[in-house]
């Protein structure tokens, strides 16, 4: 079968309402990791659904995105955000989450972000993104106590404002 196919039958079956659905996601996923085609990482990661009934199932697909290589899997991740949480709010803060976990995957998940921000700056859901990352690579960089001092001025004239009150 061909990647289209296979991206159409993880589609049609991602809700895994009945075995056959799950014998069918699985197989198609299964077919598409032996000739994986990294110019539908996108499409791959709008597979992801919440209301998918088998979530373990739905964990394999996490775990082939995880195989491509991570700065383009990181930026695909970054351009389907805005669509996927409107599908998979848990499944983006899955990804999010496994990806600030990872030093090296947080820094090129910052870079990722700070240039769509700079190309597309009133998202805010990028923003929103961007201020997660930093926080979360001060934090391991400095510590706990550094969580709030961001590379960017307006975060450190944050903590600065907000030492005063």
């Amino acid at each position: 079968m061909n990647q289209n196919n296979l991206l159409a039958t993880l589609q049609e079956n991602r809700l895994m309402q009945t075995e056959e659905q799950v014998t069918n996601f699985e197989n198609a996923l299964a077919e598409i990791a032996e000739n994986p085609d990294e110019n539908k990482l996108s499409a791959y990661h709008l597979i992801l659904d919440d209301q998918c009934q088998e979530p373990e199932v739905m964990f394999s697909l996490i775990h082939f995105l995880e195989s491509f290589d991570m700065e383009k899997q990181i930026t695909a991740f970054i351009h389907v955000v805005p669509q996927l949480m409107i599908t998979a709010p848990e499944w983006t803060k899955i990804i999010h989450n496994r990806i600030l976990n990872d030093v090296s995957a947080c820094g090129v998940y910052y870079r990722g972000l700070e240039l769509i921000n700079r190309k597309n700056p009133h998202h805010f859901i990028y923003d929103l993104l961007e201020e997660s990352v930093i926080n979360q690579i001060n934090y391991h960089t400095e510590g706990p106590r550094g969580i709030l001092v961001g590379e960017r001025p307006s975060l450190k004239r944050l903590q600065v404002n907000e030492v005063k009150k």
